[in-house]
Formats: C-alpha cells, structure tokens, sequence
C-alpha cells in the first residue's frame, strides 16, 4: 500500500504483482461510495495476477480522507491521472497500461485513458444514466479510438451502453450494478478480453464465457 500526493490529498494505491514478469498494467478504480474492496474489483485482480498482469487499486483521495460522498468530476479525474502517473515511476515504463474500475471509476478511468496514454479501458458497471434518467446519458465518456469492455448487470438500474466501434460490452444474466452474484464470471470476462489483445496470459477458450452475451 502506497500513498500519493495529489492536489487533493493523498490517494492510496494498492499493488499486486504477477509471479512472472508482467504482461500489463491494470489500474483499478472505485465506485462513488464504495472502495477497492468491492467482490468485482478484487475478483477481477487476483484472475488479472493469475494470468500475469500488475494490478494497481486507486483509492480517491475522498475516500482516503474517510468521505462517502464523491469529489466533483475534475477533481476525480485529476487526482487518478497523478497516481497513475506516480505508478508508471514505480513498474516498467514498457507495460501497456490498461485503466479502469467499477461505476465511477468507470467514468474516470474512461474520461483519462486518453490522456494518459492507455492501451485500453476496462469498465466495469458503467452507469449510463442515473437510474429511471435514460435522457441524461453518459454515453458520451466512453472511448472512440480505444479497445473498450464494458462489463454490466442485465438488471442494472443505471443501464447498459449500447456496443459500438471499439466499446465491446458483456452482459451478465442476473447481474445488478453491483456486479457480485458472480463476481468469479465478471473476472473471467475481463480477463479473456485481456488475453484478447495480448494484455494478459490466455486462459479462456473461445474467448468469453458462453453464458455472457454481447449487447447490440
């Protein structure tokens, strides 16, 4: 666990580490409310460490500070640009860099993948609108030039991004925002979208798990 300076307090950054050299540089991010702990961020780490990927877990410095309640947009972005920027000092500067998290964290790591030179965006329960608020979509955040999964419940309330260009998404059956029904099953899609592109070690025949299907 490392602390880091940013404008806005110290974040946290929690890093795991393949046995083998790594693959890739995963950097995870939080929900709004909730922290890397969640079942689907540290399921999705220790599948991630098994086939040979670093996995960096972003606590926002509001959370560091013991707040729920989340940081304005900018502030959410800059701080996560600081730590990952911090984190490339600290792993092989060679390493593809995939960002990504769980609801907000989604929407930050979507918003700076640009910025930050990433390979690809991993977005785990992207919330494209506030739930019963289809017209207030946030569809505009995901990446245009970018590999992007998006990986969401069927009965998510904040609702599902429709696929398109680059953005792959995988819905789970039975799924809500929280994505723990089966936090084994988002895992395993995560990390064959990973294999997919040579960001991690392939595992997993066929490429996604059959019970998974693709949103039109």
């Amino acid at each position: 666990m490392i602390e880091v300076a940013t404008a806005y307090g110290p974040a946290r950054l929690d890093i795991d580490q393949p046995a083998t050299a790594p693959l890739s540089l995963l950097v995870l991010g939080h929900g709004a409310g909730g922290g890397v702990d969640a079942v689907d961020l540290v399921a999705v780490r220790d599948a991630a460490v098994a086939a040979g990927v670093t996995v960096a877990r972003v606590t926002q410095p509001y959370r560091v500070a013991g707040r729920r309640a989340p940081a304005p947009a900018g502030q959410l972005d800059r701080a996560y640009a600081a730590v990952v920027t911090a984190l490339r000092d600290l792993v092989p500067a060679a390493l593809p860099l995939v960002v990504g998290g769980r609801s907000s964290g989604a929407r930050v790591a979507c918003r700076t993948a640009g910025g930050l030179g990433a390979a690809g965006v991993l977005a785990l329960a992207f919330p494209l609108h506030p739930p019963g608020k289809p017209d207030r979509s946030r569809a505009g955040e995901l990446p245009t030039a970018l590999p992007t999964l998006v990986v969401s419940g069927d009965r998510d309330p904040f609702g599902i991004p429709p696929a398109s260009g680059p953005v792959d998404v995988r819905v789970l059956e039975g799924e809500t925002h929280d994505l723990r029904r089966d936090p084994a099953q988002v895992a395993a899609v995560a990390v064959a979208w990973l294999a997919r592109h040579g960001w991690a070690a392939a595992g997993q025949p066929g490429g996604y798990p059959s019970v998974l299907y693709a949103s039109e």
